[in-house]
């Protein structure tokens, strides 16, 4: 098995538009999100012989059970409940599928319904772990959580909430690009100051809003990618990381720390040769903690950095350039999935209004299954376009 990523292509990025709520299954959104890389790939269903699912809501199925409301029979499968991490982490596994000749073309599937309870129910059963740390003390679901997270941000960083805001108000203005993104209004920062409080720090605007929907890409060798005549990017380097730092108190940096250099190295590039960043942002405080340990700035400073550039899609490091979950919406497991499909989008020209100019190499990073005071799951990847 080679160790870098040579001759994989991933092509084909799809979003099923999403909704606020909806009365269809999980399957429902997923198999939409099939129906569309099949079409767009201009293939049959049954070219694709590998498939990756990741889903909050598809329980009691997992993606062997989807196999058969999908009527396919793929000779490589894998699910991965890994949250804001799948992505990446279907692409790498996806990718290896490829060389190996395990399958010849993959589909990288994340999607979730979310009826009108169904996120409640979702969270309340979310981990063990997070239910004996913070039920007890009547707090429960990710608001708690990640409110311990930026407390603790802020007091070791010196960061304030307008630095935060900064940052959600530009994914804001990126959002009323993208005729996907749920959030359609202009955010202020005053808005975002005067919003009410969720769970203190945390405000409003700090929160992603759950709905349905899906997103979807496909990963296969550049040789059938060019026999299809597909536009793809090429994957330069990635990586993953599970319960990293397990000895730190409170989570105040991710995996993505332990395998950096290698990251860079192996993609032959700098940190400061990215053109854009795709982020997963549930929450602005993950978003700086991502643009300190993926290298963009020194540790500590996140805020000196938000406060340095613009991060809109015609401005400084353009950041989440689709709008982020943060104003598109958060379809569950698609969360993860969006930041890698808005990539492949602007490394194929395909991205229209959200399009960054001269868009050559794009990092997006993943992070996922938060337990009561960290996340769990981290992974990024540097793509390229094929042609740079």
């Amino acid at each position: 098995m080679r160790a870098d990523y040579s001759g994989v292509a991933v092509a084909v990025p799809v979003t099923v538009p999403y909704v606020r709520y909806s009365i269809h299954s999980a399957h429902w959104w997923l198999g939409r999100a099939l129906a569309m890389l099949i079409q767009q790939a201009g293939i049959d269903k049954h070219d694709v012989d590998g498939l990756c699912i990741s889903s909050f809501t598809l329980a009691p199925d997992t993606a062997v059970g989807l196999t058969q409301h999908l009527d396919v029979h793929p000779r490589w499968l894998d699910h991965i409940p890994m949250g804001g991490a799948s992505a990446v982490i279907a692409m790498r596994r996806a990718a290896r599928a490829v060389q190996a000749g395990d399958a010849s073309i993959v589909a990288c599937i994340g999607g979730d319904t979310n009826h009108v309870d169904s996120f409640r129910h979702t969270v309340s059963q979310f981990s063990r772990f997070a239910q004996d740390g913070t039920y007890p003390y009547g707090a429960g679901g990710p608001n708690a959580s990640f409110a311990l997270l930026t407390r603790h941000y802020m007091n070791q960083t010196g960061a304030t909430r307008e630095d935060f805001g900064k940052l959600c108000v530009a994914q804001r203005d990126n959002a009323l690009r993208n005729p996907n993104a749920l959030m359609k209004k202009p955010l202020s920062l005053q808005q975002y100051m005067d919003a009410r409080v969720i769970t203190d720090p945390i405000h409003l605007f700090d929160c992603v809003m759950p709905c349905a929907g899906a997103d979807a890409f496909l990963v296969m060798s550049e040789a059938r990618a060019r026999e299809l005549g597909l536009p793809w990017a090429r994957v330069l380097s990635t990586i993953e990381r599970h319960n990293a730092w397990s000895e730190d108190p409170i989570q105040v940096r991710g995996g993505w720390t332990m395998d950096l250099d290698g990251f860079y190295g192996q993609a032959g590039v700098e940190p400061k040769d990215v053109d854009f960043m795709q982020a997963y942002d549930d929450y602005p405080v993950i978003n700086m903690l991502q643009l300190e340990d993926l290298g963009l700035c020194a540790k500590g400073e996140g805020p000196s950095f938000v406060r340095e550039n613009t991060f809109t899609v015609d401005g400084t490091l353009p950041f989440n350039t689709n709008g982020g979950q943060l104003s598109v919406g958060q379809a569950g497991a698609a969360g993860g999935h969006q930041g890698l499909v808005e990539a492949l989008r602007q490394l194929t020209d395909t991205a229209e209004r959200t399009q960054v100019a001269d868009a050559n190499i794009g990092l997006v990073s993943g992070f996922g299954i938060i337990n009561y005071d960290r996340g769990l799951c981290t992974a990024a990847t540097l793509l390229a376009r094929s042609d740079a």
